[in-house]
């Protein structure tokens, strides 16, 4: 089964033909110039493929994106809002190093216990949150300042000092 990291969302049509603007945490202008088609989840674990015809950038955020088969205004209407996922290999070419996002997949470590990989990254105005799958529950990891220790690329590791007693609501 491939490995699929959220990039964002489709949030609007755009004009009367089908376009669409997806707006992305990728950490970069890009056009995801390339990129021959992106995932919508339909159901839970399920991902349909959606060919792309073209993309322009809005803005560091935003693409105009169009579709296949996405042929007018109503077509368009009925993706938003919905989450795009990319595959493992293609969200490596197109995210930011430097961007939260890139920690998708990077397991988070918590004085030398492995608690789980990055399956999202939310970014919130004074820190990043990371869920993880901990005992079979979703579980929302603070990463900012006083948490973080150290980011190990090479090893796709979050070494992190969490306060005694959050990973207690989660067990």
């Amino acid at each position: 089964m491939s490995h699929y990291f959220k990039i964002g969302k489709l949030v609007a049509s755009h004009g009367l033909k089908g376009d669409l603007i997806l707006e992305h945490s990728l950490g970069k202008k890009t056009s995801l110039k390339g990129l021959e088609s992106i995932f919508i989840e339909e159901k839970k674990d399920s991902f349909l493929p959606y060919f792309i015809q073209w993309t322009k950038i809005k803005n560091k955020e935003e693409i105009f994106i169009k579709l296949e088969g996405v042929e007018d205004k109503e077509t368009a209407r009925k993706l938003t809002p919905r989450e795009v996922w990319l595959t493992e290999e293609d969200f490596q070419k197109f995210a930011a190093k430097s961007s939260p996002i890139a920690l998708l997949g990077f397991t988070i470590v918590n004085e030398n216990e492995n608690l789980g990989e990055i399956m999202e990254v939310i970014e919130q105005p004074h820190q990043i949150l990371c869920a993880i799958l901990l005992n079979g529950k979703e579980a929302l990891i603070p990463i900012h300042q006083d948490s973080l220790e150290k980011v190990d690329a090479k090893n796709r590791k979050v070494y992190v000092n969490l306060p005694d007693g959050l990973l207690d609501i989660y067990r």
